[in-house]
């Protein structure tokens, strides 16, 4: 029995309750930011609804690809493998061209006769000067400071709060402050690289990082099910008493606060979650706006089973925490007093959606606030500092596909862009912070000839 499906007809409720009543404060102090647009609101009841397929969508994927179980998974293994081959020899193909053409030595691009091996001067486009940061691939122009932070992010992304703070990826796209391009980086317009060599890398570098991603996330999922956990640590049975039901719900409290913060640090991650944050908007139905795609999340909820917790009851404390996480989707709940110090709530939660540069990335927890207090991520909303919705760089677009889809398709245009497997792999596991540092640095140089994709409407 699925909770979340069976609160269908709450949720209408509710949100229609709830619409009134935001209606009526409008009228009476002007419009506010958690009042209900039709664009807006219909985008996510849409998502929301496609949501709801998506574990059918997953569990049949999960079986055609997991490796030693999937029909689909050997010949997705060596179409990874041959991928991967082929992107290396291209990627040593264009260094040596480029190196060459540099007037190196070597392809790490050390110039013949300089002082104490220093790299030969970089040929940069007169036009990178005009294009040092992430707008140059297409994001919508920087969001003006609100409230005195300044949104900086790239390509409608959330950035994270200040850098390295708590563990958190600085999401800022501005600064470029990561390594520096390497030695002998393409020059637009005249790459002396071999034009095959370009093509394979780009599509064999997708190709083989794509790959790479479906089947780790298919082998981790379906090894890691309630069901098979259950079964091998079966000897822990913890039946269906008030024990295995605070096991189940606290378990899935904890695991989900990692999850939800990793979330938000791990690019990939961020790409899936992105959809939840992208509502300028905060209101019940900014909770239905969840994300729609199958693979590149796996969660370890199947280890409650193998600590004794019933697949059953896992399921129902699965339904627990994100029938709870409804509600806390509004502005018009203020404070829960001492309910404040252990709970998340509306308030904590508002905090979450918080583009503010001090709400950054802060609040994570589902159920319970205590996680985020024991592990520095706790954020308390501030009455000086309302709370701005959204992205530091939003999306520009109610379309579901785009909303859906648009920091995948960023994350392809940096691994496609990408001339080793250092930064295809950072594009992918790092924070958006760093893949924007990044972009902007291989932008600036040049990077891999790729002219810049338009602007963005705002």
């Amino acid at each position: 029995m699925d909770l979340t499906r069976l609160a269908t007809p709450v949720y209408f409720a509710t949100m229609a309750l709830e619409r009134r009543q935001l209606a009526r404060r409008a009228a009476e102090r002007g419009p506010a930011r958690g009042d209900y647009e039709r664009p807006d609101t219909l985008t996510s009841l849409t998502m929301g609804t496609l949501s709801l397929g998506l574990p059918l969508v997953t569990r049949r994927l999960v079986r055609a690809f997991a490796p030693g179980a999937g029909r689909w998974a050997r010949g997705l293994a060596g179409a990874t493998a041959a991928a991967a081959v082929a992107t290396t020899v291209a990627d040593r193909v264009v260094r040596r061209a480029r190196a060459r053409a540099a007037g190196t030595a070597s392809p790490d691009g050390a110039a013949p006769g300089a002082p104490g091996g220093e790299a030969a001067p970089a040929l940069v486009p007169a036009a990178a000067a005009t294009e040092p940061g992430p707008e140059a691939n297409g994001a919508a122009p920087a969001r003006p400071e609100v409230n005195g932070t300044s949104a900086t992010a790239a390509d409608g992304l959330r950035p994270a709060a200040p850098p390295e703070t708590n563990g958190a990826a600085a999401r800022t796209g501005t600064g470029a402050t990561g390594p520096a391009p390497h030695a002998g980086a393409p020059v637009a317009g005249a790459d002396p690289a071999p034009a095959w060599a370009l093509a394979v890398q780009k599509a064999g570098g997708v190709a083989a990082v794509a790959g790479a991603v479906v089947l780790a996330t298919a082998a981790a999922a379906h090894r890691t099910t309630p069901s098979r956990l259950w079964r091998r640590g079966r000897r822990r049975d913890l039946g269906t008493g008030p024990l295995a039901w605070a096991v189940a719900v606290l378990g899935w409290d904890f695991i989900y606060y990692w999850n939800h913060r990793l979330m938000h640090e791990v690019r990939l991650l961020w790409a899936h979650h992105v959809v939840h944050h992208s509502s300028e908007r905060y209101n019940l139905s900014t909770a239905l706006r969840q994300p729609v795609s199958p693979f590149g999340v796996w969660v370890p909820y199947g280890l409650l089973s193998w600590l004794g917790v019933r697949p059953s009851l896992v399921e129902q404390a699965r339904g627990v925490n994100l029938l709870y996480q409804y509600w806390i989707h509004t502005e018009l709940v203020d404070r829960l007093g001492p309910g404040e110090e252990v709970l998340n709530t509306p308030s904590h939660h508002r905090v979450h959606h918080g583009s503010n540069k001090r709400y950054l990335d802060r609040n994570h927890g589902s159920i319970l606030i205590v996680w985020d207090r024991l592990f520095g991520t706790f954020e308390r909303e501030d009455p000086s500092e309302p709370v701005v919705y959204g992205l530091t760089r939003n999306v520009g677009s109610y379309h579901p596909v785009r909303v859906a889809t648009h920091e995948y398709v960023d994350m392809v245009r940096d691994i496609a862009r990408s001339d080793n497997w250092r930064d295809r792999i950072s594009y992918v596991l790092r924070g958006p912070g760093w893949a924007y540092r990044r972009r902007a640095e291989q932008l600036a140089a040049g990077g891999a000839g790729a002219a810049p994709a338009p602007a963005r409407a705002a």
